[in-house]
């Protein structure tokens, strides 16, 4: 058993509490940590980012535990309390896309994946690479195996899309992480928040699982690596265009289908009688389809016609951009211009409403084309029949851009990309004022500009994360089109997802781009302010402090330079809250303090200054963490205490739980349980019902440590 003063023991603590800072209670623990570090230590030690960081806390904590035995029960008792309970395992399931009914050939390379997910456990990751042409069916293979009744994973099935290498870049590994660990039932809240750390959290969490692993539309090893793990009962299947080198994996060719192959998949998908009454055609036909099980599909219900529609040369030597013209040449003129405008942006997946703003059609008129669109395999539903989502296949987007920029020239087609980045702007200022209709932080839309009303807060954010991705591609979009104004107004409509819904690393892009063109553009406006200020946020989230920092100290100065008092001083607080993440105690108090001081020179005519006293409680409230940390303990209770009855007295339930919570840890770090659980009750009676788990779970623990001594 492994001595719980041990370094490798104390390190331990050290890693599952710093990976546990995607939630408040995860923040209020690593706090709490610092205080405990520094009173062991006897001086202020830097927060450790780094692994190796960690051990060198981990050995200072050892040293002094070892010398003293006071210190060592401490500790002892601290640790117990930060002991966090692994998550029950989750019921099996398959989080893989549809199969498809008729799958034609492909014995060989099924008979591969099938050896390598059942090969003896030998210390390598079993591991396959299946590869092929756009629309030879790669993806289609491996979601294919994955759906076939089988017992080598019951613990089920998780599938990402790494978004390849084309137009919009490929996921990051922290999102594509987050996706397969949200599919194994893990909540965000749990998540660690560095992207190493979710590397390492998630092959902890596959360890002991019996698991299949797609990951669509790789493209190198560098990319994949995160995600790959040698447990003996995880198959990983990577599937890509072409094989790439540094990857010890089974390659899987797929290649075209032969004439009998692909006539056997066409009568499946038809019947017999059709096939036959089409040999006119048929020999055409399948040299124009090269095999492609895609374009076989797109163009089966083409065997019943006389003649083939014609098609330009250009797209004979591409199978699926010569299957999309075969049908493209076939649609009415309204939903031809649709398939074409909508492909002048990689948007992930797109509506009936963001199309019919692009090509000013009704929206009934729009939703109807779209469909069709679908049925003729010009585009994906995407997510699954009936969510009313659209996206473009590779080839096929690229067909659809082409005949744009072919067809409606470059005038028209930026007319319509700038309808397209004001339809998702107006969304994202309506929802994210909506969200949180109290934030001077989210400016209000005009009037005009409201758009839809949403039914309450939770409705406005879950349509602002229906639209993340889209959102995040119309800001590089904005940028490239030279319109920072439409890239610095959605930037700012982000501030509900970082606040409410996480997502750092798919946002953190965007809004490197909205602070570089509020800096080149609106150098000394809020804006520019604001953006280093969510910047600097979601580096903070990300466990980037260094970078953190640069950004806040950039959004004291834009908002200062603005005369934004009140950005101003959220700037300096939110640089002391960065400096309590890094235990940088008394540094963090005089940040509050000025922050403070900031808000001392607030005159009527400031904005903001309705929020004051709200303000100046937080602040109190932060210099009494600050305080705990550091070491005055009666000092840091007084500050608690003031802050509290300001919350109570406003009816602020939220900060009030947090407020005795903060007063419980300064009881705990004296080991006086007896005054600490009457403001562990009283904090978890404030949350109950508040959709606070995590912060109860964290408070019960709290209380049962004060029960059980």
């Amino acid at each position: 058993m492994l001595d719980p003063t041990s370094v490798a023991a104390i390190s331990a603590v050290l890693g599952a509490v710093g990976s546990g800072m995607a939630n408040e209670a995860g923040k209020w623990a690593w706090e709490s940590t610092g205080g405990v570090v520094r009173r062991i230590v006897g001086r202020e030690v830097p927060a450790p980012v780094a692994p190796d960081e960690r051990d060198d806390v981990a050995r200072m904590l050892h040293d002094r535990i070892r010398a003293d035995p006071q210190l060592a029960a401490h500790w002892a008792v601290f640790a117990a309390r930060m002991r966090r309970t692994p998550a029950p395992a989750t019921a099996a399931r398959s989080d893989l896309p549809a199969s498809i009914r008729f799958f034609t050939d492909r014995k060989e390379a099924m008979k591969r994946l099938q050896r390598e997910a059942s090969r003896r456990p030998d210390g390598r990751p079993r591991l396959a690479l299946v590869h092929g042409p756009d629309g030879m069916g790669s993806s289609t293979l491996a979601v294919h195996f994955g759906a076939q009744p089988t017992r080598l994973f019951p613990d089920g099935q998780i599938y990402a899309d790494l978004g390849g290498a084309g137009a919009g870049g490929a996921r990051d590994a922290g999102t594509v992480l987050r996706a397969l660990l949200r599919q194994l039932r893990v909540p965000d809240e749990e998540m660690p928040t560095g992207t190493d750390e979710l590397g390492e959290f998630f092959r902890d969490r596959v360890a002991d699982r019996r698991l299949l692993v797609v990951l669509d539309h790789a493209y190198s090893a560098p990319q994949v690596r995160p995600f790959l793990t040698p447990a003996p009962g995880v198959f990983t299947i990577l599937v890509a265009r072409a094989p790439f080198p540094g990857i010890d994996a089974v390659r899987v060719p797929v290649g075209p289908l032969s004439d009998r192959d692909a006539v056997r998949l066409l009568t499946d998908i038809t019947d017999k009688s059709t096939v036959a009454a089409a040999r006119a055609t048929l020999p055409s036909l399948l040299q124009r389809c090269g095999g492609s099980p895609y374009a076989l599909r797109a163009a089966a219900y083409q065997l019943s016609a006389p003649t083939l529609p014609p098609r330009r040369a250009e797209a004979d030597g591409d199978p699926v951009r010569g299957a999309a013209e075969d049908n493209y040449r076939l649609l009415a003129p309204e939903s031809a211009r649709l398939y074409r405008l909508m492909a002048l942006r990689a948007w992930p997946a797109f509506d009936a409403a963001a199309a019919a703003r692009t090509t000013g059609q009704a929206p009934e008129a729009v939703a109807e084309s779209l469909e069709d669109l679908a049925d003729r395999m010009l585009l994906e539903r995407g997510g699954g029949s009936g969510n009313g989502r659209y996206r473009y296949r590779h080839g096929v987007r690229a067909h659809a851009e082409a005949a744009a920029t072919r067809e409606d020239g470059i005038a028209a087609c930026s007319a319509a990309l700038a309808r397209t980045l004001s339809a998702y702007a107006d969304l994202a200022a309506s929802a994210a004022h909506q969200a949180l209709p109290e934030s001077w932080r989210v400016p209000a839309p005009a009037e005009e500009r409201v758009g839809r009303r949403y039914e309450d807060r939770g409705a406005a954010l879950d349509a602002l994360l229906a639209e993340s991705g889209n959102l995040v591609e119309a800001v590089r979009c904005a940028e490239e089109s030279g319109d920072p104004d439409t890239a610095v107004r959605l930037c700012r409509a982000l501030w509900p997802l970082q606040l409410k819904a996480g997502h750092h690393e798919m946002l953190l892009p965007a809004l490197r781009i909205g602070a570089r063109l509020a800096d080149t553009h609106r150098p000394t406006s809020p804006d520019a302010g604001a953006l280093h200020a969510q910047l600097a946020h979601t580096l903070t989230e990300l466990k980037r402090w260094d970078e953190a920092e640069t950004e806040a100290r950039a959004a004291a100065r834009a908002e200062e330079a603005a005369g934004h008092k009140r950005g101003h001083a959220s700037a300096v607080e939110f640089l002391g809250l960065l400096r309590l993440r890094q235990w940088r105690y008394p540094e963090a108090y005089e940040c509050f303090d000025e922050a403070g001081g900031i808000l001392d020179t607030m005159g009527d005519q400031d904005e903001g200054t309705a929020d004051l006293p709200r303000a100046r409680a937080l602040l109190e409230r932060h210099r009494g963490r600050a305080l705990r940390g550091s070491g005055p303990r009666e000092e840091a209770r007084e500050k608690l205490e003031t802050a509290l009855r300001y919350f109570r007295s406003s009816g602020d339930t939220y900060n009030t739980a947090r407020t005795l919570t903060d007063l419980a840890e300064s009881r705990l770090d004296e080991e006086n349980a007896e005054a600490a659980l009457p403001l562990i009750e009283a904090a978890i009676t404030t949350l109950d019902g508040q959709s606070a788990e995590y912060q109860l779970r964290y408070l019960r623990r709290m209380r049962e440590a004060c029960v059980t001594g």
